[in-house]
Formats: structure tokens, sequence, C-alpha cells
């Protein structure tokens, strides 16, 4: 039977191209169509946290990000206000820029989170992806699909010529966004509520610079009459450019009709928002999306794959959309291409589900928890339904008093605001997304979390953890982490300067597997244990060892040296790759 392709992606958002891309590095035929003409054409999603950025890292385009990236010292001071030209309600140091968690995060990874619109980072992906080798069909829509024992076929239509035309491919990934058609017509089972909140996105320039330059952030709530209805939680101007380019966020009542939003409905909210009746402000677009809560709880059927918004669609509460959207693919990539070059037996490909869908619940309902958890700011201030300005200015005023009723609004007021970290600094929910599948060999030792896991990174070498980060020196003095011993598509065995024997293995399952099989003893030249961060990390003995995924994870761990080291490794690889 003859195929156009080996994998077919359609949508280019987060997701898919970043699964374009992965692929096409992997060296498996793809084809990615998207029904646009062209990337994003509005900023959407942009916070990029630490563990997407180790993702772009290992393909080789982290400094491409950075490039047109906002760095951290621009993001962090989240300010609550009634305007931008009004008074502020409190701030938060967010995404780890507070001075109590700014070297727990520099620990945590080699690379900083990054404000990153979807305008600047799909490029990115696409254009990264094509020069790979992948082939990139724009104005290219998607139809539906069928599959059988072998292979998918996919109908499309050319958005530009207006024919019909067909796809044969191996496996099809469905990337298509909140209203998937590939989910749908695959019968992904879907969980959760849709159309929790009605909400409106305005994009605009205007020179905000004299409101924000000194208390630089990505994100300003403004607390307006109105702002209880629908929408994220609060009103929000989200800077997308310093200190140029934005977006506005406001809700509405889902229960209602949809407002129309014209350039004059638009420029007042703006000028509401910002507090200036006079802001010089171009709109550039409008927008109306709904608030959802829901999750798949599959994300496979057969040779079909959904990732990203077709199977986790929330509010953009956390940060988390983008991020989750790109590990999905990072977990999904590297078993198509183990299965399609003959590595893996398909059944590799059932814990793509396993480990992905439950990550997917728990973001979306972490970011509709954050979204709820404005409502005790407001319970603070006394504001309860539809108050006006001068309602909100009087609870803000009592808030401020100098009297024992002040002291103690205050005080509820800083508890509500001290919840907020779940959504601005939840390092744990970021960097800890473990895994139980048939991918993973768990030992029985599990370490509890001595701090609340949503909050604080736990490192772990765990089988089912990401491999934790530790600086050492690699050649000429540099530093190296230890992310960047792993990964770039291959399995990794680490061991340290006594784990010959595990070297040893490791090049005789490699070749008996006929597997692309890496080993690195820490201590080596590529890597000394300069700072002994790693050992004391590691989580094994010296002679001990890691068995690590191409997309970061450990898979298996020995604690100390075997007398049968190749025997275990080559047992423990059989296993994971359903080829025992």
């Amino acid at each position: 039977m003859s195929y156009d392709t080996d994998v077919i992606v359609v949508g280019s958002g987060p997701a898919g191209g970043s699964a374009a891309l992965l692929l096409a590095t992997y060296g498996v035929p793809t084809v990615l169509a998207t029904k646009y003409g062209w990337m994003a054409n509005t900023p959407r999603a942009h916070i990029t946290n630490q563990r997407t950025m180790e993702v772009l890292r290992d393909l080789g385009v982290e400094q491409k990000a950075l490039d047109v990236g906002t760095p951290p010292e621009l993001m962090g001071d989240t300010v609550l206000c009634t305007s931008l030209t009004g008074p502020e309600i409190g701030r938060i140091a967010s995404w780890g820029t507070g001075d109590a968690s700014a070297a727990e995060y520099a620990a945590a990874s080699p690379c900083h989170m990054i404000d990153l619109p979807q305008t600047y980072l799909e490029p990115i992906l696409a254009s990264e992806a094509a020069a790979r080798g992948a082939k990139l069909r724009l104005d290219t829509e998607f139809l539906d699909f069928t599959q059988d024992a072998d292979g998918v076929t996919a109908r499309f239509r050319d958005r530009v010529r207006g024919d019909e035309f067909t796809l044969r491919a191996r496996y099809l990934i469905g990337a298509d966004g909140a209203r998937s058609r590939v989910a749908e017509q695959a019968g992904l089972p879907i969980a959760g509520q849709t159309g929790k909140a009605g909400s409106m996105n305005i994009t605009f320039t205007a020179d905000l610079a004299p409101y924000v330059a000194h208390r630089p952030s990505v994100l300003y709530w403004v607390m307006r009459p109105g702002a209880h209805l629908g929408g994220i939680g609060m009103g929000l101007v989200r800077m997308v450019r310093p200190w140029n380019e934005w977006l506005l966020t406001w809700g509405y009542d889902i229960e209602q009709a949809p407002p129309e939003v014209d350039v004059e409905e638009a420029t007042r909210l703006v000028r509401d928002l910002v507090g200036d009746p006079d802001l010089d402000v171009e709109i550039t677009s409008t927008s109306l999306w709904t608030v959802n809560h829901n999750y798949a709880t599959e994300y496979r059927s057969g040779r079909v794959f959904c990732a990203g918004d077709a199977v986790h669609r929330h509010p953009p509460s956390n940060g988390l959309g983008s991020n989750t959207s790109i590990q999905d693919s990072y977990n999904l990539a590297w078993k198509l291409a183990m299965v399609l070059r003959g590595e893996a037996g398909e059944g590799l490909l059932d814990s793509y589900s396993a480990e992905r869908a439950p990550v997917g619940k728990q973001i979306v309902d972490r970011a509709n928890l954050s979204r709820d958890q404005f409502g005790p700011i407001f319970a603070a201030l006394g504001i309860t339904g539809d108050t006006d300005a001068d309602g909100i200015t009087a609870g803000l005023e009592t808030c401020l008093a100098p009297t024992a009723e002040g002291a103690a609004k205050r005080r509820e007021l800083e508890k509500a605001i001290e919840l907020k970290h779940y959504e601005f600094n939840a390092h744990g929910v970021e960097m800890d997304q473990r895994y139980s599948s048939g991918a993973v060999l768990p030992d029985g030792v599990v370490a509890l979390a001595e701090r609340d896991p949503e909050l604080f990174h736990r490192p772990s070498t765990e089988p089912g953890a990401k491999l934790p980060h530790a600086w050492l020196v690699g050649p000429h003095g540099r530093r190296v982490s230890t992310l960047d011993l792993v990964g770039g598509g291959r399995w990794t065995v680490l061991t340290g300067l006594t784990g010959t024997a595990w070297c040893d293995a490791a090049a005789k399952a490699g070749a008996e597997l006929g597997l692309d099989l890496r080993a690195v003893r820490v201590g080596d030249p590529e890597g000394r244990d300069a700072y002994g961060d790693w050992s004391r990390l590691s989580g094994i003995d010296e002679d001990g060892c890691l068995l690590v995924r191409p997309d970061g994870y450990v898979a298996w761990r020995h604690h100390t040296a075997s007398l049968e080291a190749a025997k275990s490794l080559l047992t423990a690889l059989r296993t994971l790759l359903d080829r025992a």
C-alpha cells in the first residue's frame, strides 16, 4: 500500500507546529495542513514557561524564541488596580521574579521564562519544520478522514483553487484547536462544561509607557464596574510588546445576546480600563470567545491522535495553554518516530493518552480554579454583584483606613491576593507533570512532597519524572546542563564514572535492538559534577543508572551497580518499547 507521507498534522498552532517540527527533526516524513493563509494573526497564548523553553532548547530553537520574546524582568510585577491611572489594590511578584522565588526558578532549569506571543511563536515552529523537511500546506482545510488497520486517509479542500483531494498517511494528528473536527470525528470523549462565561479580546496599539514602565508586567488586572461578569475573573490589560502593543480582555454575560464590539465600543473599553478618556488608541482587532472547562479522557482513536486545545480547553489563567500543547507533541512525536522506524511496537503509542490525558485534566481544573480565585478579592473589598465605580472606590478606601475595620480588611485582602500565587507562581504545576504508563517502569520508591506540590518544583529521578536540571562543567570549562546530555530524539543511559558496566550494557542493548542508545558518564570531560549538585539530585549511587527517554523523562532507574547490567537494561527496554 502506498502512502503520501508518514504523518499528517492538521493545524499550525503551538501543538501542530511543534509536532511537525519534532517529527521533521526526527526524520519522519510529515505534512502539516492549515486552513489559514499563514500563522496566528492575534497574540492569544503568550506565557512560555521553563519546561517549554527546555523543549525549544532540545529542538535547537531556544535562541530564536529568546530573540523575539520579552524577558522575565519585564514580565513579573503583576498589578491589581482600579485602572492603569487609578489606585492600586495590590501587586504580585510573578513568574519567579520575586526575591523568594527567583533562586528556585533559576535552580530548576537552564532556561528562563519569557513572554512569547503566539504571533511570534508559530512562525518559528512552522519555518523550522519546513526547513527540516516537513511539507507545509497553507489554505488547506481539513474535511474528514477514514482509517483502517494500515493507515489514515484524510480529505482536504484547497481554499485557493476550491478543489478537494486526499492524502494517505500512516498516522494523523489533530491539532486543530478547540473546535477540532478531528477530535469530533474520532469520537474522543470530552468531559466538563462548555460555555462557562463570555469573554472578548480587543487588540490595540497605544503608548502606555507613562502608566506602566515603572512597574513592568505582562498583566495588569483592572477592577471596573462589570468586571465580575463572565471573562477571566477581572478586566485585563495585557502587554503584547512593551509598551505600545496590547490586548484587553473583558467579560460579558453569556446568558445574554453576544455584544456588538465595534471600534467605538472597543475604544471606550480601552480608555475606561486605562483610565485616560483622551488616550490616543488604535483598535486592531476584536473577537468574542467563551470560557470552557473541557478535557478529553482519551487522546487516541486507532491511528488518530489529538493534541493541544483539541483535547484541553480552558481559560488562559496560569498561562498553561501553549505550554501544555507543545508538551503534548513532545510526548507523542518521539513515540511515533520509533514505531515508524520499527524500533518500538504499537503498544508504545498507548502511553501517549495514558500520560497526557491526566495532565490535560489537571491543567483545565487548575486554570478554571485560578479564574474563580479572583472572587475572594472582590469579597475582601466588599464588592458583590453590580457595583459602580463609587462602590469600588469605597471598598478600597475602607481597606486603606487606619482603623480596626481597615486592618481586618487588609488582612482579608492579603490572604485573597496570596491565593493568586497558585496562578502566577505555580512552579510545581509548570514543571512537575508526572507520568504513569507502560512507557515508565516504577521502582517502588516515591518521595513525598515536603512543600505544596502546585507552588514548588520538586526535582526527582523517580521513573515518570522529568530528569532534573543540574549544572555540570563541560569541555573548555563551560557550563552544561544535565538536560543537554539527553534528548535529541534519543534514549540515554546516564551513570557515573564508576558506572562503566552500564555503558557496556547500553552498547549491547542498542546493538541488539537496533536502537540509537547513548551512554553518558557524569564525570567524563563532557560533563563533570564540579558543583556537586548532580550528586545531590541524582537519586542513585555513582555506579547506578538512569534510563532517560527522548523527551527527557526518566523511564527506569537502577540505584546501584548490577552484575546483570546488560540483562536488566535490555529487559527494561524491551518492556518499555513493547518489544518483549
